[in-house]
């Protein structure tokens, strides 16, 4: 037991064993709901490392618990061996450097037979805004021209190209709705992958029977449900 304190207390394997506390205690408060697993996962890129494809919490975790273990070994041996002085610091470096090399290796292969059980979030695809509510940016919106404002679900907002049909900008006179102009609400109901623009009608909250419009409509200027009332 006492040999086993010194090399956990001795370098560099006290180095990796810090680490450790760190990783049990962020795990831990995963446990108890007050930490996300992917936490990190949008502002480290750990695929440079060939850890890609799994969550970097898992990667960095296991990093640490090997080469801790590696270098808790290489510590005993250390220990036990007759060097001295000098010699005894160059091979306790050559250990730290072995431990994080081992641990790189380890994860790298283990990243590469597990990262099928992490599958990639879709990426983010222009058909997200549709039945979104937007904001007119231009002076007003034809069935050739027009910009508008949305916000996406992560709270970031995007400009976009959108275009009303003639058929809805009738419609809405005679419902005597307020025409799409600048800083008018629209609803985005169809996306046109040709024409790489949204379809957008006069949107009034006070019409909204409900949740947020269904996302998907089709790519084409007919009217969607609910418009005008």
């Amino acid at each position: 037991m006492g040999e086993f304190l010194d090399a956990a207390l001795g370098f560099p394997a006290v180095i990796f064993g810090a680490a450790l506390v760190v990783v049990v205690c962020f795990w831990l408060l995963v446990l108890a709901g007050a930490a996300d697993q992917h936490s990190f996962d949008s502002d480290l890129d750990s695929g440079t490392a060939g850890f890609g494809g799994v969550p970097v919490t898992v990667s960095v975790s296991l990093l640490v618990v090997v080469a801790w273990f590696g270098s808790l070994s290489g510590t005993v041996l250390l220990h036990r061996a007759p060097a001295s002085g000098a010699t005894r610091a160059v091979l306790a470096v050559a250990v730290l450097a072995g431990s994080l090399l081992l641990a790189w290796g380890t994860v790298r292969l283990l990243a590469h037979l597990f990262r099928r059980y992490f599958p990639a979030e879709p990426p983010p695809s222009r058909r997200d805004f549709v039945g979104r509510v937007c904001t007119i940016r231009t002076g007003s919106v034809s069935a050739v021209f027009g910009q508008a404002e949305v916000a996406a679900a992560d709270g970031s907002t995007a400009i976009v190209q959108v275009r009303q049909a003639p058929r809805v900008a009738r419609i809405a006179e005679l419902h005597a709705e307020e025409p799409l102009v600048s800083g008018s609400t629209g609803l985005l109901y169809a996306y046109d992958e040709e024409g790489e623009f949204f379809w957008v009608s006069p949107y009034d909250a006070a019409l909204d029977p409900g949740p947020k419009a269904r996302p998907g409509g089709a790519a084409g200027p007919g009217l969607p449900e609910g418009t005008g009332g």
